[in-house]
C-alpha cells in the first residue's frame, strides 16, 4: 500500500522534503499516516508532521486532518496537546468528541473523560453518535458504573439507537460486568438483529458469572441457528464445561475446535486444559500441554493449578523447576498455583527455596503470593515463619487472615485464632464463610463448644452465610471430641439439610475414640448409606466392637470389609532430614534403615515403660480367629 510506503519512510528518516511535501498535500494519505502514528506510538513523527502543517504557508487544517491528529495524540497519551488542538478547532463533530472522550478514559481519567461526555450531552444530539455511546459502555466494566450503564441504557432509547448492533453488544457486555445479568439477557432478547459478538458476549457473561449451565445451553441454542460461533463462542463455551465440570461436553466441543482449525489457538489450548483439569482428567490435559507448538505464562499456569489440583504436586514441582531452569519468566500467578500444592508431606527446604525466588524477584509484595507463603509454611510446620510473613504484609485481604486463623487452628493455637478473628473485625474486614470453617475447627480442637456454637449462630445470623457441609461436619467434630456423643446425634437429626458423608464421619470417628458401639453403629449405617463403597466406616467400627471386647460382632463387621473386597487407605507418617522426605507406614520394611529404626524404637519404649507408660488397649486392633473363637 502506498500509504505504509509512505509511512515506513518517514519513520525511518528525520526529513524527506519530498515525501513530507507529498504527505502535506495528500489529505487521504496524510489521514491515514497519523492514525498510523497513533496506533503505533509514533508520537515525534506525527508531531514533526503536525509542526510541518503549522508552518505551511497555505496552512488550513480540514477537519478530518484534525481529527486524525487528535487521534494520534490521544493513542500516544499526549492529552494535554490534544485537548489544546481541540480547543482551537473551529469546528468539531461526533469523531472530535469522542476521540477526547475515549482518550480521556482510556488513560484512567474518568473524571475528564465524563466531564467531555456531558459537554456533548448539552450541545444536542447531533454532536455524538453510537460510538460514542460504545466508547463509553466500554468503560462500565465494574459494579460501580452501574448507574451510567443505566442512563447510557435510556440514552440508546432516547437517541433512537436501540437497533444497533454495536450499541446492543456494548450494553450486554457492560451489564454482564456491571453484575446485572438480567438486563444483560433482556438486551440480547430483544435484539431483532444479532451477530457472533452478541452471542459470544451472552454466552461469555454467563460463564463468568457461575451460570454455567445457562451458557452452555445457549451455546447450544447458537449452533442451531444461522450465526456460527467463532473461536471467543468456544472458548467461553470451555469455560462453561469448566464450571460445570462437564467432560462428556467438553469433549465434544475439543472435537469441533479440532475440525475448525482452533486447537493451535493459545487460549483455546489454555481453556482446554482448565477444562479437562477440573473434571479430573489430568491425562488429557497433560498431552494438550505436551503438543503445544507455543507454550505461554497462561498455559505453564493452568498446568500447575491442574497439577495441585488432581494431587500430582510431585509434577507441578518438576515442571516449575524445569521452567526456571530454562529461563522462562515467572509471574506471580505461577508462583500462587506453585505454593497451591504445598501439603504436610511437602519439602520445606523447597518451599524456602521458592521463597527466595520470591525475594529475589520481588513477588512478596503480591498480596496472593504472600497469602500462599503463610499457608505453605504453616502446612509444612513453621508456623513463626508464617507469622513473620504476615505481620510484614502492607496490605491484607480477607484470605490472608483467613489463612493465619486456619494456620493457628492446624497447630492447635485455637485461643491464637479466636484473637486474630478479633482483630480481624477491629481492622474492619468482613469475614466469609471459611474464616468460620477454621473457627470452628479451632474451637473443636480446644474443647471450647459453647464458643464454637455461638459461631455458628453469628455466620448466619450477623454475617448471612448459610453452613455448608464442611461447616456442620465441624460442629459434631467439636460435640465429639468432647464427649457429647448424644448431643452430636440430635445435632444431626435436626440439620436443616441431608447429612453428608463428612457428617457422618466426623460422629463415628468420635464413637471409635470413646468406644460408643450404639451411636457408632448407627453412623455406620447412614454412612453406608452415603458411601456404599467406602470400608473406613467398617473398619472404624470393628475397632469401637475390639475396645467393648464384642469380638464375635467385630469379627462379622471385619468379615463384611473383606466380602466388600476393599481396604482401607494405609497411614504414612514423615519427616524430612537434610531436604529428603521420609515416609513411613505400619511395620515398613522399605525404608533401607528399618533395622536400626526398630532397634531405636525398642529401646524409647523400654524406656517409656520403666517412666511408668501404660499403653492404651483400646486401639490395639483384635482379630478373631472364626473356627476357634480365640482372640489373639
Amino acid at each position: 500500500m502506498k500509504s505504509r510506503w509512505v509511512f515506513q519512510n518517514l519513520k525511518h528518516s528525520t526529513y524527506v522534503p519530498n515525501l513530507l511535501s507529498y504527505v502535506l498535500n495528500n489529505h487521504g494519505d496524510l489521514s491515514y499516516i497519523l492514525s498510523i502514528c497513533g496506533r503505533e506510538s509514533h508520537l515525534q513523527l506525527g508531531s514533526s508532521i503536525h509542526a510541518s502543517l503549522i508552518k505551511s504557508p497555505h496552512y488550513h487544517t480540514h477537519l478530518h486532518i484534525s481529527n486524525s491528529l487528535l487521534f494520534m495524540y490521544c493513542k500516544c497519551g499526549e492529552l494535554k496537546h490534544a485537548a489544546k488542538l481541540f480547543d482551537e478547532m473551529p469546528v468539531r463533530d461526533a469523531v472530535s468528541w469522542n476521540s477526547m472522550i475515549s482518550g480521556f478514559l482510556d488513560s484512567g481519567e474518568l473524571g475528564t473523560g465524563f466531564g467531555y461526555f456531558r459537554k456533548v450531552f448539552e450541545l444536542g444530539v447531533c454532536c455524538f453518535d453510537q460510538a460514542t455511546l460504545t466508547t463509553i459502555l466500554s468503560k462500565c466494566s465494574d459494579p460501580d458504573f452501574f448507574c451510567v450503564t443505566r442512563m447510557i441504557h435510556a440514552l440508546v432509547f432516547l437517541c433512537g439507537y436501540e437497533s444497533g448492533i454495536s450499541v446492543g453488544n456494548a450494553l450486554i457486555t457492560s451489564y454482564f460486568f456491571c453484575g446485572c445479568l438480567s438486563s444483560g439477557r433482556r438486551v440480547f432478547d430483544e435484539m431483532s438483529e444479532k451477530n457472533v459478538i452478541s452471542w459470544t458476549a451472552v454466552i461469555s457473561g454467563l460463564a463468568q458469572n457461575q451460570l454455567c449451565e445457562e451458557s452452555l445451553n445457549l451455546f447450544v441454542k447458537m449452533r442451531l441457528g444461522s450465526v456460527d460461533p467463532n473461536s471467543l463462542t468456544y472458548l467461553s463455551s470451555l469455560l462453561a464445561c469448566s464450571g460445570l465440570q462437564a467432560h462428556k461436553e467438553g469433549r465434544q466441543i475439543h472435537g469441533i475446535v479440532w475440525k475448525l482449525g482452533f486447537q493451535s489457538d493459545l487460549r483455546i489450548e489454555s481453556a482446554l486444559m482448565d477444562m479437562y483439569s477440573k473434571c479430573g482428567c489430568i491425562e488429557d490435559a497433560l498431552q494438550i500441554f505436551n503438543s503445544a507448538e507455543i507454550v505461554d505464562e497462561v498455559s505453564l499456569t493452568v498446568i500447575l493449578v491442574a497439577f495441585a489440583q488432581n494431587g500430582y504436586e510431585d509434577q507441578a514441582v518438576h515442571i516449575f523447576v524445569k521452567m526456571v531452569k530454562a529461563g522462562i519468566k515467572i509471574d506471580t500467578s505461577m508462583i500462587s498455583a506453585l505454593l497451591g500444592v504445598f501439603g504436610i508431606d511437602t519439602s520445606m527446604a523447597l518451599g524456602q527455596q521458592i521463597h527466595s525466588l520470591i525475594i529475589k524477584k520481588n513477588f512478596d509484595a503480591n498480596i496472593y503470593v504472600s497469602n500462599g507463603l503463610i499457608n505453605m509454611y504453616s502446612k509444612c510446620g513453621d508456623l513463626e515463619e508464617s507469622i513473620r510473613v504476615f505481620n510484614r504484609m502492607p496490605q491484607r485481604n480477607s484470605i490472608t487472615w483467613n489463612s493465619m486463623i486456619a494456620a493457628f487452628a492446624r497447630h492447635g493455637n485455637g485461643y491464637k485464632a479466636i484473637k486474630l478473628y478479633e482483630e480481624m473485625r477491629l481492622e474492619g474486614v468482613e469475614p466469609t464463610d471459611v474464616t468460620f470453617l477454621s473457627l470452628l475447627h479451632a474451637c473443636s480442637h480446644m474443647g471450647l463448644v459453647e464458643k464454637g456454637m455461638e459461631f455458628l449462630v453469628s455466620m448466619e445470623s450477623l454475617y448471612g452465610f448459610s453452613p455448608r457441609m464442611e461447616h456442620y461436619a465441624c460442629v459434631v467434630d467439636m460435640l465429639g471430641r468432647a464427649g457429647r456423643l448424644t448431643e452430636a446425634k440430635s445435632f444431626i437429626e435436626e440439620l436443616p439439610v441431608k447429612p453428608g458423608v463428612l457428617v457422618w464421619q466426623a460422629l463415628l470417628g468420635a464413637c471409635s475414640f470413646y468406644g460408643e458401639p450404639e451411636i457408632g453403629s448407627y453412623a455406620v449405617e447412614q454412612l453406608s448409606l452415603a458411601a456404599p463403597d467406602n470400608p473406613v466406616s467398617y473398619i472404624l467400627l470393628g475397632n469401637i466392637y475390639s475396645t467393648c471386647g464384642r469380638w464375635k460382632e467385630r469379627a462379622k463387621t471385619i468379615r463384611k470389609v473383606k466380602e466388600m473386597g476393599a481396604a482401607k487407605e494405609t497411614g504414612i507418617s514423615w519427616i524430612e532430614i537434610n531436604k529428603e522426605i521420609h515416609s513411613f507406614v505400619v511395620y515398613d520394611q522399605m525404608h533401607p534403615q528399618r533395622d536400626n529404626l526398630y532397634k531405636l524404637l525398642l529401646q524409647l519404649f523400654r524406656h517409656m515403660k520403666d517412666e511408668g507408660y501404660v499403653p492404651d488397649k483400646r486401639f490395639i486392633l483384635h482379630y478373631l480367629n472364626e473356627n476357634e473363637g480365640a482372640v489373639h
